[in-house]
């Protein structure tokens, strides 16, 4: 063998073959497995914890689902407690509004009734003075007396206000209010209200005919021309009080007496009047009755001022 040939060998010898490991010594070789054992020991601790944190019993899933069911009890409670407040702000609110309203009415219809029996005394005067007393020589009374029995109908016309109570029937907001009288009441005056503009209706209707025809051709409509300008009041019936209570006196005279029924004249004064007291002692009573009542409910109920 050439001294060459030996000396390759020997270097082919010293370097290690590419992609095979590198040949270390006993004792790292010891170590390093050591060490490789500890790591893997250590990893197999730490997965067992995971594991055994991770896993509940059922103690832990009851405990969950009652602060769950705490949490949505309490939340529906609150919930509950609002629409309550609400609801109750609310039933305040209309039953004060509601108030305010048949409070306003119930003035009304008081001075309406004062002013129904001043009506019927003055109507009682003129029929009486159309059966037996002087055509051509009139007192001052006769014709003050003559327009408000037979002219004056809106004056002494009492119209209902049901804004409010329809507006609570119409949305429903009539279930805010819990007390069954109450809720039997607002529909009592329901009633009332209905059967006071049928009445007012009828006497309309009576005023139209044979009434106005009548004033038509019988009342001198002169007198109240003058009588208003020399009175600014807005009010007829106002003005005519003033007329009364002072000394001036318009002379006038009836027309077309001789076609002037006396008979059927206090005749048509005593029906209209007979037709106004049933107005007055029926549907006009009936409703101050039922407004008076709902009133003293809602002061009980929800702490309103007094009329």
């Amino acid at each position: 063998m050439s001294e060459e040939k030996q000396i390759d060998e020997q270097n082919q010898e010293q370097v290690p073959a590419i992609g095979q490991d590198k040949i270390l010594p006993v004792e790292e070789t010891e170590i390093l497995e050591i060490k490789n054992t500890e790591t893997k020991q250590e990893m197999e601790v730490h997965h067992h914890t995971h594991a055994a944190q991770g896993k509940k019993n059922w103690k832990t899933y009851t405990w969950e689902f009652l602060m769950l069911f705490l949490a949505v009890f309490c939340g529906f409670l609150a919930e509950y407690q609002l629409e309550h407040v609400i609801e109750h702000q609310r039933e305040k609110e209309y039953a004060n509004a509601l108030y305010t309203e048949l409070s306003d009415d119930s003035t009304v219809a008081a001075n309406k009734l004062s002013n129904r029996l001043d009506k019927e005394k003055d109507m009682d005067y003129l029929s009486n003075y159309f059966r037996d007393s002087s055509l051509t020589d009139l007192p001052k009374a006769f014709y003050p007396a003559y327009t408000t029995s037979l002219y004056l109908i809106n004056t002494y016309t009492f119209e209902p206000k049901d804004g409010i109570l329809n507006q609570l029937k119409n949305s429903g907001s009539l279930r805010y209010f819990k007390s069954i009288a109450l809720q039997k009441l607002l529909g009592d005056i329901s009633v009332n209200i209905n059967n006071m503009r049928q009445r007012n209706d009828q006497e309309y209707q009576y005023f139209a005919s044979p009434i106005k025809p009548f004033m038509l051709k019988y009342y001198d409509w002169s007198w109240l021309d003058e009588l208003r300008k020399a009175d600014t009041a807005a009010n007829v019936l106002d003005v005519i009080n003033h007329y009364r209570q002072n000394n001036r006196d318009i002379k006038r005279n009836i027309l077309n007496i001789p076609s002037l029924d006396r008979a059927e004249a206090a005749n048509l004064v005593l029906f209209y009047k007979q037709m106004l007291v049933s107005t007055r002692s029926l549907q006009l009573n009936n409703y101050i009755v039922t407004n008076h009542s709902i009133l003293q409910v809602l002061r009980e109920n929800y702490s309103l001022e007094n009329e």
